[in-house]
């Protein structure tokens, strides 16, 4: 790398952190790494703050670490902490499995982000934490200016956005309703004063509902709990752990599927399914099936069966959640647009419900409260209104009506929405056709350097890692996409640095 490179990072969240680590692992002579971040939640993003123990990441230590090529990282973290502790918080009592609390995980993050920062220090980089938010951003000739307020400016040979993703919506206009949470997070602080037999709705059904009701639970919440959504489709149950490597559904295979074709079919990509399937001699059609029953199957039935299945030798359900986010992001922009079309309106959260799945013990929890008849799941959900004395009127599809006397925002924002604080960022730079939004979210990007693009052409000065890249990939949002990513622009920069700097020095030698 040649001497004197300057990288600006907006966005300090877990994407950054990959990036930085993925960074602090290369090679050559020092330069400047800045990073924007204008959040009290530095490196932790929203999802990893400062929280309830009750929280839980979603997945196994191995696809938790930020470190490319050592899938044990995190895991070493989390033993190095236990012996300091004497506790290993976060293993499933159904599974055995690990599932670390959210806290530890920004915990981990912090450490990983600062640990990279020393490494890069000690190399001779200069590195700045800002914590001011970008608000706009100019393509220069050769550099990236980004604005953090008036005649505040710096200029940078390359840009990453990793924005993040936004807030949860506030679907029907609750927001400055008393008695109305828009916001769950931090739990700690959002549920504190919440009567202990207060009736609570939570709008949504996904891991952040999931997340309020078991942070209830804990506190000895006494009254009932009612979760909202047009659909009532819960997420997936994780299914015990085994380890194996997909031998079908890989980038590779894609790639070369793909090799002598512009595009693409779905057909094309299910008969590299049924390759990966029949080998491990697993039931693809099971796999459709359970697809095709989330909207016919009662959510409760669904979530007694899924629990039950825990110790499924069956490898259909661990192929597909192993092969959608390492394979996902190869593949989608290889897609027919109809098939992306197709997908995105009928299967897209579905499939995420399946791919993102909550731990069993979370699962077990949920059940034995509706059991115990504090917990209801409505779907179809038509309309919440503040009553005229107080409390919410809740409407369901099937003429369920009933009042709550507080209700939680669970709905997370659309895929790949810019978040509010990064808006006038990109408008600046969508206004000056430096960058160009996606049609199905985010911005457009190349996919093997993650470049921005604009009128198809990438930029070597401008990337995009994490949500902002939704629409142009999919799943851009778990770690190990992440740290996939960060792997993909590091190189394109360097291999950029490397020619911009060969071309120097033989227009310097031909002058001479």
């Amino acid at each position: 790398m040649p001497p004197g490179i300057s990288i600006g990072v907006v966005g300090g969240g877990a994407a950054a952190v990959c990036l930085i680590d993925a960074l602090a692992r290369t090679e050559g002579d020092p330069g400047s790494l800045t990073v924007f971040e204008p959040s009290p939640h530095l490196w932790r993003g929203r999802a990893y703050q400062v929280d309830s123990e009750t929280l839980r990441v979603n997945a196994t230590p191995d696809d938790m670490s930020v470190r490319a090529g050592d899938l044990g990282h995190f895991e070493r973290w989390l033993e190095t902490r236990d012996r300091v502790t004497g506790v290993a918080s976060g293993v499933d009592r159904i599974s055995g499995a690990r599932f670390a609390p959210r806290p530890q995980y920004g915990e981990y993050l912090e450490e990983s982000a600062y640990a990279a920062l020393g490494e890069l220090r000690r190399r001779g980089w200069r590195v700045d934490i800002i914590g001011e938010a970008v608000t706009s951003a100019a393509r220069l000739p050769n550099q990236v200016l980004l604005r953090t307020g008036p005649g505040q400016s710096r200029a940078f040979d390359y840009v990453v956005l990793s924005v993040g993703g936004d807030s949860p919506k506030d679907v029907y206009g609750l927001g400055g309703t008393p008695g109305f949470v828009g916001d769950p997070y931090p739990v700690a602080g959002a549920l504190d004063d919440i009567g202990e037999n207060e009736h609570v709705a939570v709008i949504g059904s996904g891991l952040t509902a999931v997340d309020i009701v078991l942070s209830l639970a804990a506190r000895g919440h006494q009254g009932p709990v009612s979760l909202l959504s047009r659909r009532g489709v819960l997420p997936g149950v994780r299914q015990r752990p085994v380890h194996f490597a997909l031998r079908h559904v890989t980038p590779e295979r894609i790639r070369t599927t793909a090799r002598d074709r512009s595009e693409l079919a779905v057909e094309d990509v299910a008969a590299v399914l049924r390759a990966e399937f029949r080998d491990a001699g697993a039931d693809l059609d099971a796999v459709v099936e359970e697809i095709i029953r989330v909207d016919l199957e009662d959510p409760v039935d669904r979530l007694r069966r899924q629990i039950e299945e825990v110790d499924s030798p069956q490898m259909g359900m661990r192929i597909l959640q192993r092969a959608v986010p390492e394979a996902g992001p190869d593949v989608w922009p290889l897609l027919r647009e109809e098939d992306k079309v197709q997908i995105l309106r009928a299967h897209y959260r579905t499939i995420m419900s399946l791919c993102c799945p909550m731990p069993p013990s979370s699962a077990s929890v949920l059940l034995e409260l509706v059991q115990a008849g504090q917990l209801e799941m409505f779907s179809g959900l038509l309309d919440i209104v503040p009553g005229e004395e107080g409390g919410f009127d809740v409407l369901a599809a099937d003429g369920t009506e009933f009042r709550a006397d507080r209700v939680i925002s669970a709905v997370n924002a659309s895929e790949g929405r810019i978040p509010t604080g990064a808006l006038s960022l990109v408008t600046s730079l969508v206004e000056a056709r430096a960058v160009a939004r996606h049609p199905h979210g985010g911005l457009h990007l190349a996919r093997a350097t993650s470049r921005l693009t604009s009128n198809g052409r990438p930029d070597p000065r401008l990337y995009g890692l994490g949500n902002i890249a939704a629409g142009a990939l999919f799943f851009t949002f778990g770690i190990p996409s992440l740290v996939d990513r960060s792997q993909d622009i590091v190189h394109a920069i360097l291999e950029h640095s490397s020619t911009v700097e060969a071309v120097r020095q033989e227009a310097t030698a031909v002058a001479a």
